[in-house]
């Protein structure tokens, strides 16, 4: 195998050792932290064990938190090396190393477990349903995420990080070119966390087809629900196609076979072209439900119903369809041709045309709206602009023969950095603000909110604005220095500076976190935002079963139509019945730690070993089907007592109507 434990420590890099020394550290803190306040009971039947979507989404947005702390601090070192010319800050290799785990880490990591987050908080709560479809694959699903995270995480101080770029293009990824092991990590925690979320777009599929309250037909469902299920349809049909080529990846690396090794006649071209099939519609599996968000947000602060609803629904799938047949733009320069690159330019601008008209619609909402700027309105605020640069920028990145010369510059990189952080990041700030009460039962503070919104904004377009200058004067990307007589000095410090204001705004959100847990006022409404949708008709934070009885939609907007007219606001205590509910299980849990076992030592290529530890996943599947454990149910009583306490405590839910 060639791989022995000597390789998997390093110990002549102060950033390895300090972050070895920061995990040990970190860890013994966690543990004895746990230990001192006797609270592993309480992790292991809360939250460890929990089916409840709710829970479930709070993990994933934990997750997201620590991987965009991880994601950005990467980020903050690319910087840092290019501030000034001929830095030595990071060497060649470090740098590519870096750079590959940033991308790969702020789109799977930290961008889909936000989104995935908000999801499972507000999706079945949306619909009127009691939970998803299927709870115990729903824990599942997150354990994979977090399984296949924590063993991409994990390279930068055991074995070494990948450093074929995010993209892991072949003939760079193979053994030929990359023989260490550090690109074993992506090809092995990809495919554990990308089974995890395949799970999820399945189950929630069905949760929304199959698990919708009385009344609530397919064109009465909230726009973020539209979104999530247009996404998981995307998902779906894309994610296996990543499942496949990073399967190859994985036996060529790891078994000697040959599908991308261009000397032993295998094709580059064909990773290229599966990773796009689904690298592109990975886009829109992150930027949909974000538009989701912002249609949610901008509706309820708008106080008014989103305009063009049946627009925007046609709009979304017209994306979905589109978002298949583009992946070609992504190597115009690799020699398709140019009657190949003719037909994926016009498909490529085509799909601008859906998203404008979900703009439009956004900008039409706010019209003659009473717009209140709370922190979440501020965020989709910022949205339309920011993206609109993202939005025409790739316009002019869709035409083939001006993509050859922007293609290899930093002008690609600042265009994906204004959609994707717009589009997606903006949305996910958007949403916590938005649904954290519904979460937690308080509300994060506004002042501290809004400094973190100018901050983050302020530094995001110092960041990466003078990046579409760098690309036009031909700075090229995956560099990892430049020279003085190259005239980028002043643009590439500027840059460098956004990024710190970029993470100051990003502290101020977790310090805003923080201090919301410690002071903020618990004595609020369910319904703090006056809003729109069924999720604010209950408790906050939600009681366990969701609802006390499943709602009747009579209409969109269904929450605001109760109130205004005063329908199915109070408890109505004999439509209550006994509710059934899923027993919380272990097993998820205990099929991560298998799944992560199994997963590093094939990234050492420990053979017989991950042979034998994977006996425990199929021991796993077999007592999951020996599982006869049908749930339990709530008795009428319990649930009465539930929904009185909160409905008492703030005076029955918000009636009014602004």
């Amino acid at each position: 195998m060639g791989i022995n434990l000597k390789e998997m420590f390093y110990f002549n890099d102060p950033l390895i050792i300090g972050s070895q020394i920061a995990i040990v550290l970190t860890t013994i803190g966690i543990v004895a932290g746990i230990t001192y306040l006797k609270k592993w009971k309480w992790l292991w039947t809360e939250w460890l064990t929990t089916v409840d979507h709710k829970k479930i989404g709070v993990m994933y947005i934990i997750s997201g938190v620590l991987m965009f702390f991880r994601g950005g601090m990467d980020g903050l070192l690319m910087k840092a090396q290019t501030a000034r010319p001929e830095m030595g800050f990071l060497d060649a290799q470090h740098y590519n190393e870096i750079f590959t785990t940033h991308g790969v880490i702020m789109i799977l990591f930290m961008a889909m477990p936000m989104l995935i987050g908000l999801m499972n908080v507000a999706v079945p709560l949306q619909i009127g349903a009691r939970d998803v479809a299927f709870p115990q694959l729903n824990a599942l699903s997150f354990w994979l995420f977090f399984a296949g995270a924590m063993l991409f995480n994990i390279s930068f101080v055991v074995g070494g990080s990948p450093d074929a770029g995010w993209t892991y293009y072949f003939p760079l990824a193979g053994k030929e070119f990359t023989p260490g092991i550090g690109n074993n990590y992506y090809a092995v925690a990809l495919q554990i966390a990308g089974i995890g979320t395949l799970m999820t777009g399945i189950n929630f599929i069905v949760t929304i087809l199959k698990m919708r309250t009385k009344g609530m037909t397919l064109m009465r469902m909230p726009m973020f629900t539209w979104t999530t299920f247009v996404t998981c349809v995307i998902i779906v049909a894309a994610f296996p196609i990543l499942t496949v080529a990073l399967a190859m990846a994985t036996f060529d690396r790891l078994y000697g076979t040959h599908f991308f090794t261009v000397s032993s006649g295998g094709m580059d071209m064909l990773w290229a072209n599966l990773f796009w099939l689904w690298g592109h519609p990975e886009v829109y599996i992150v930027a949909l439900p974000a538009f989701g968000i912002f249609s949610e947000v901008i509706a309820t602060f708008s106080r008014k119903t989103l305009y063009g609803y049946k627009s925007m629904v046609y709009s979304i799938v017209g994306i979905a369809v589109l978002s298949m047949v583009v992946w070609v733009h992504h190597f115009y320069t690799m020699g398709a041709g140019p009657a190949v690159n003719s037909i994926f330019s016009i498909t490529t601008m085509m799909i601008a045309v859906p998203t404008g008209v979900k703009m439009f619609n956004w900008l039409f909402t706010m019209r003659k709206g009473r717009i209140k700027m709370t922190s979440a309105m501020l965020w989709a605020l910022a949205f339309v602009p920011c993206f609109l640069i993202g939005g025409v920028t790739g316009v002019m990145l869709a035409m083939g023969a001006a993509d050859f010369q922007y293609h290899n510059t930093l002008f690609l990189v600042a265009h994906f950095h204004y959609v994707l952080i717009p589009g997606v990041v903006f949305a996910v700030f958007a949403g916590l603000y938005y649904w954290w009460p519904k979460m937690f039962g308080h509300m994060l503070n506004e002042r501290l909110g809004k400094w973190h919104f100018w901050l983050f904004v302020i530094g995001f377009n110092l960041t990466f604005f003078p990046m579409f200058f760098l690309g036009l004067k031909g700075a090229i990307r995956r560099s990892y220095t430049f020279s003085a007589a190259s005239g980028f000095s002043e643009l590439f410090l500027l840059s460098a500076v956004g990024a710190l204001i970029l993470a100051a705004g990003f502290a101020v959100f977790c310090y805003n976190i923080y201090w919301s847990v410690r002071y903020a006022d618990r004595n609020i409404s369910s319904d703090p935002w006056d809003a729109r949708t069924l999720e604010w008709a209950t408790a906050s934070p939600v009681q366990y079963y969701n609802f006390a009885y499943l709602p009747e939609v009579k209409t969109l907007d269904a929450f605001w139509y109760m109130k205004k007219n005063n329908i199915g606001i109070k408890l109505d205590e004999n439509q209550i019945e006994e509710i059934h509910m899923p027993s919380n299980s272990g097993l998820p849990f205990v099929m991560c730690a298998v799944f992560g076992i199994v997963g590093f030592f094939l990234v050492f290529e420990w053979h017989l070993a991950a042979a034998i530890a994977s006996i425990g996943i199929f021991a796993g599947l077999i007592a999951r089907s020996f599982d006869y454990d049908h749930g339990y149910h709530i008795h009428k009583e319990e649930i009465l007592a539930t929904e009185r306490a909160w409905r008492q405590a703030e005076g029955e839910v918000n009636t009014r109507v602004g």
